[in-house]
């Protein structure tokens, strides 16, 4: 089968699974609401548009539900203002760490690399906790979130700078340096925890990595973010493919090395500063899910990134719904944790990790 084809074939695949883990989260919760029951509510909150009235303020478009089955106002209400906000977060989140991982690594060849191998979730932790820890305001009513972001990118754009001389950025070095920013934030963490006071128990939340309290607003923004950055990194799976051969290779097949790693790793940073800002510093998605797509699909990055992501979505969403379904809620970061370390070691024993 053609690699589009292909790539088309798993995408709709996983879409489908994505839809039932979705369908099945969305009733799970104090209030359990059968599958039937939420396909209604979602089908029901379909809307199509049906015309244009006048009113005082000018012309406005008016819309109807698509589909009217019949379903309880408590129902709808709980899954569309309570639970699904937090699962499209999730799924948003989920699919982007993965994309990242995918990315991070074809790009250095390396199996064990993740998106916080530039020092991205490092970042967002400084950014986040010195928010919550220190008395100081982000400009235009920015909040912690917005501090979270930024801190990712300056601590990604930091690494890649220092790893850059004459114009090129050996891999090598760029790994190096990413460690070495990383031990570095580290310490700059643990130091605002110590001076936290009793913020400590927000920040250390913040860290384990959660996604309650999410609204719309969330949703709308995180998206915004990612779908650019990700677009941008499928137009670039071919030459992720050829950079697989090493830098000189790529060169003589005509890749840009040096444009194409700066488009994947800056696409990469983006989307891992979308997800992490969001949702606090959840570990194992980008690693692992790579790598089971990857056996199943093979290594075409035509074919790997979009069914990874996609694959990373379903898995988040579905772990966060274990940490939220007990007596109390955990932070999703300890469930991926927890998950994630045992299926690795399970791959290492089983077969060796493929080889990129």
């Amino acid at each position: 089968m053609h690699t589009t084809g292909r790539a088309l074939t798993w995408s709709g695949a996983l879409v489908g699974v994505l839809l039932a883990v979705v369908t099945v989260s969305a009733g799970i919760g104090p209030v359990w609401i059968p599958p039937a029951d939420v396909g209604k509510v979602l089908l029901n909150a379909v809307v199509v548009p049906t015309g244009v009235t006048l009113s005082a303020g000018g012309p406005e478009l008016t819309t109807t539900a698509l589909f009217q089955y019949p379903v309880g106002e408590l129902q709808r209400q709980i899954v569309l203002q309570v639970r699904l906000p937090r699962i499209v977060l999730g799924a948003i989140v989920g699919f982007s760490l993965a994309a990242a991982g995918t990315v991070m690594q074809g790009v250095f060849r390396n199996p064990m690399a993740d998106p916080s191998i530039i020092g991205v979730s490092s970042g967002a932790a400084v950014g986040a906790v010195a928010f919550i820890v220190l008395p100081f305001a982000l400009p235009w009513g920015l909040g912690l979130r917005a501090a979270a972001f930024v801190g990712a990118l300056l601590a990604a754009f930091g690494v890649y700078l220092i790893a850059t001389r004459n114009g090129e950025t050996p891999v090598a070095t760029l790994l190096l340096a990413g460690v070495a920013i990383q031990t570095f934030l580290g310490a700059v963490v643990s130091f605002l925890l110590l001076q936290s006071g009793e913020s400590m128990r927000r920040a250390v939340f913040w860290l384990m990595g959660h996604l309650a309290n999410t609204a719309w607003a969330d949703v709308t923004l995180s998206a915004g973010l990612v779908a650019v950055p990700f677009v941008a990194l499928l137009a670039y799976t071919r030459d992720l493919n050829v950079l697989l051969l090493g830098s000189e290779d790529a060169q003589s097949l005509g890749v840009e090395v040096e444009r194409s790693k700066r488009v994947l790793l800056a696409g990469s940073a983006v989307v891992t500063a979308a997800g992490v800002a969001v949702s606090g510093v959840i570990g194992f998605v980008g690693l692992i899910v790579p790598h089971a797509m990857r056996l199943v699909v093979g290594p075409d990055h035509r074919v790997l990134l979009p069914t990874a992501a996609l694959a990373g979505a379903s898995f988040l969403v579905a772990t966060d719904t274990l940490a939220r379904s007990g007596s109390a809620e955990i932070p999703v970061g300890i469930v991926t944790a927890a998950l994630g370390a045992p299926f690795f070691l399970y791959l290492l024993r089983k077969r060796e990790v493929h080889e990129l």
